[in-house]
């Protein structure tokens, strides 16, 4: 192509008003402010221009038009939107971790479409604290003294320290001084919060004696460190969280014991195995206990303290509680999911216990429904075996049995679509919907598909079936 045709489709490509006429454009006024949509069409133009240079042909004005739609629709529209979860990990980490009851959803409505009570004392009239919300729910599920709550577990870690070693020597076993998810080290935050890491024992075995020969005058907490992501097998031993207590009431030494996932159900009744509760640790003389609000808990993102009295009132009245403290909202869904352990309606209410405790007949009977109704688009579906994960750092190993929707590949095939070509069309449905592709297929498993999500998924995979 030479130069003059080069600026012959230059100057056959419409203005921004004009392309701004296009009745597809002109469609989008009602989503769209004029602005928006002045800048996708400039953007669009911009684009032509490069394709052209680069000796591609012009583009027609529908296709413009179409440009201006998709960068409309990919700019100024939410980015955080619902996922449906079918790929069988309970707490998805990468998917927002625990969805929240339908009564903590209503509570945070509740909360955050209008003014609330949330530092103010409706008996006396005169100002509160937030803290008030959930302290006594907190300590009456874990049989602590005293509680309180920040916004996620590393803070919570943080802040312990700071308020409670700042200065000072804490001991920790070598195999618990561990990285989680995120490049979240606890040798990392011990020197942000100012103390002085001691490690004792040795990576797969640590006892009781290590820590005792490390305590001097300027140990100021025995730590311990739930390894939530991962397990060390074979030639190992650990100090258990009441012989750490026994010591340290020994040696006048509090004991911090960062649990992680915080379960405050026991996940042996489910066919699990052992998680560490709170109830277990204070219950052994543990100074303070922290643990997340949106994992095992099943709440909202939230670091959760328990434990005596004068260690969490430290932690309370600490310069730093003010930059780690919890929001109105995350208070609100964390109070009634509270209320649902503490009226004994968790296995019922918080969806990932409900997913947890689900019969396998019940996982079995909603994947046979799916089949049914995708047989009945003529499509070939089957159910099949398969293990769900707890996930979230929590149980590290540990699966459920589960059923799942199962679509082959020669299926996708007669589409003209690979596997990987039908879960991203899954991905861009409306609502997006996560599964695996295991062995061959894509799998949908039932077990992590909250129950009123039914339809909506299969209509978000009858769509992504379609030629």
């Amino acid at each position: 192509m030479n130069e003059e045709d080069t600026r012959e489709r230059l100057r056959a490509l419409p203005s921004v008003d004009r392309l701004l006429q296009e009745p597809d454009v002109q469609a989008l006024q009602d989503e769209f402010a004029h602005e928006n949509l002045a800048d996708a069409a400039r953007e669009a133009l911009a684009e032509a221009r490069q394709r052209i240079l680069a000796g591609e042909p012009a583009p027609s004005l529908a296709e413009l038009a179409q440009a201006v739609s998709d960068r409309a629709r990919v700019l100024w529209r939410p980015s955080l939107v619902h996922v449906i979860n079918a790929s069988g990990v309970i707490i998805h980490t990468n998917l927002g971790r625990a969805p929240l009851s339908a009564e903590a959803l209503a509570a945070i409505v509740a909360t955050a479409s209008g003014y609330s009570n949330l530092e103010y004392d409706l008996d006396t009239g005169e100002r509160g604290s937030r803290h008030s919300h959930v302290a006594d729910l907190l300590a009456r599920v874990t049989g602590a003294e005293a509680a309180m709550a920040v916004n996620n577990n590393a803070s919570a870690v943080l802040l312990a320290l700071t308020a409670l070693a700042q200065g000072s020597e804490v001991v920790v076993s070598r195999g618990q001084a561990v990285e989680i998810g995120g490049g979240f080290r606890i040798p990392d935050v011990l020197r942000q919060s100012g103390a002085t890491l001691v490690e004792v024992g040795t990576t797969n075995r640590t006892y009781v004696a290590d820590y005792e020969r490390a305590i001097g005058p300027n140990t100021a907490l025995l730590l311990r460190v739930h390894s939530s992501n991962f397990r060390v097998v074979g030639f190992t031993h650990e100090v258990e969280i009441a012989e750490l207590c026994e010591l340290g009431r020994r040696h006048g030494v509090p004991v911090l014991d960062d649990l992680g996932s915080g379960a405050l159900l026991d996940t042996t009744a489910y066919g699990l195995a052992h998680e560490p509760m709170p109830q277990t640790s204070i219950a052994a003389g543990a100074a303070v206990v922290c643990f997340s609000g949106d994992k095992l808990l099943g709440g909202p993102q939230a670091g959760l303290i328990v434990g005596r009295r004068e260690y969490v009132e430290r932690l309370r009245r600490h310069p730093l509680a003010r930059a780690v403290r919890i929001d109105k909202m995350t208070l609100a869904g964390l109070q009634v999911t509270l209320l649902q352990y503490a009226r004994g309606e968790a296995v019922r209410r918080v969806p990932i216990w409900r997913a947890i405790a689900m019969p396998l007949a019940e996982v079995a009977q909603r994947a046979a429904s799916w089949a049914e109704t995708v047989r009945s688009w003529g499509v070939a579906a089957a159910v099949v075996d398969v293990q769900s994960t707890v996930g979230g750092g929590s149980l590290p190993g540990e699966t459920l049995p589960s059923k799942g929707l199962a679509i082959a590949q020669d299926v996708a095939a007669a589409r003209g679509l690979s596997l990987d070509d039908l879960a991203a069309r899954l991905r861009a449905g409306h609502p997006p919907v996560v599964g695996r592709i295991d062995h061959g297929l894509l799998v949908l498993d039932a077990r992590t598909v909250l129950p009123e999500e039914d339809t909506p998924l299969l209509n978000t995979l009858r769509g992504a079936l379609r030629d």
